[in-house]
């Protein structure tokens, strides 16, 4: 799909009717979550949150994939939606999601994205009880952005002392141009156009495999360990996907460190399943066993 396309398939002009469609079909007028645009000079992004009056007794950041080039938050909704209330369902008090809205290429190119990834943050922990009960996670490119930015904080000590609970990898794009990045006979991605899109995303101010902006690079056992969030680690990938091979070599990296590293494969799955089978799964229990496995992790880590 040229990015073009993508860019406007996805976004909030598209999705958001698109998300009213699938409401009203199943008897719903308006969302039982509300969910709020923030526009601050420096990021904007969408903030859920089950009570509005309350804190939140946990809140997830989250950064959407599409290539750094297409994709929204408003995209995300149904799963972002979907995943407070599982929060609220295991027990979480008050859970909260914000969904960063990052800007796309050719808009901006590495650092803007890194460092919107990094006020989003800064966002999250004003509202959030203790930075020990915030998930980070993203799907694709987002999870490059959260991989990047926990990069980023570690080699900074007024963020360090700041480090989320817990990170969630979906599909995560670990090491943008890479030969072992490969085409698969199940995976709808593209070697090619991945390595186009990421190109695009570096620019021409660093180097492809600059850490920070292809965090795959970065074998520092002791980096890793300093952005390792308090409670460690799951990933959720496909056991058919391109970026597969790059991931379980990041996976076996972290292991190192001694942080608890747990794992989700979906045996012959595809890229980002996790998210696309909200809409393509045949049952219920498909459609939301990814979210399932996320919020099940969540609560064995960070309390209720």
């Amino acid at each position: 799909m040229p990015a073009f396309i993508g860019r406007t398939f996805f976004s909030k002009a598209v999705s958001l009717p698109f998300l009213r469609f699938r409401m009203l079909r199943h008897g719903f007028f308006t969302s039982p979550i509300r969910w709020t645009e923030v526009k601050r000079p420096n990021f904007t992004g969408v903030y859920i949150v089950h009570d509005q009056q309350m804190q939140p007794d946990i809140i997830v950041y989250y950064c959407h994939g599409g290539g750094f080039s297409m994709g929204s938050s408003f995209f995300y909704m149904e799963f972002l939606l979907a995943w407070v209330t599982l929060l609220k369902s295991v027990g979480y008090r008050n859970p909260a999601l914000f969904a960063l809205e990052y800007t796309l290429v050719p808009d901006a190119t590495y650092p803007t994205q890194l460092y919107e990834t990094v006020a989003g943050y800064e966002h999250v922990l004003s509202l959030a009880q203790s930075s020990a009960r915030v998930v980070v996670g993203g799907d694709s490119a987002g999870a490059t952005l959260i991989l990047s930015f926990l990069l980023y904080l570690a080699e900074h000590p007024e963020l360090r002392h700041q480090k989320p609970g817990l990170a969630i990898m979906i599909s995560p794009w670990v090491t943008i141009v890479s030969s072992n990045n490969r085409n698969t006979a199940s995976d709808y991605l593209n070697s090619d156009s991945l390595e186009l899109y990421g190109r695009q995303y570096i620019g021409n101010k660093v180097s492809p495999s600059d850490p920070t902006v292809s965090p795959g690079y970065c074998t520092d056992i002791k980096a890793w360990r300093d952005a390792s969030p308090h409670f460690g680690w799951l990933f959720l990938y496909g056991s058919e996907e391109v970026l597969g091979p790059e991931t379980r070599r990041l996976i076996e990296l972290l292991k190192d460190t001694g942080k608890e590293v747990n794992i989700w494969e979906d045996k012959g799955g595809i890229h980002a399943w996790p998210v696309a089978s909200l809409y393509l799964g045949e049952t219920k229990e498909e459609r939301l066993g990814g979210l399932k496995n996320i919020v099940q992790a969540t609560k064995a880590r960070i309390h209720v």
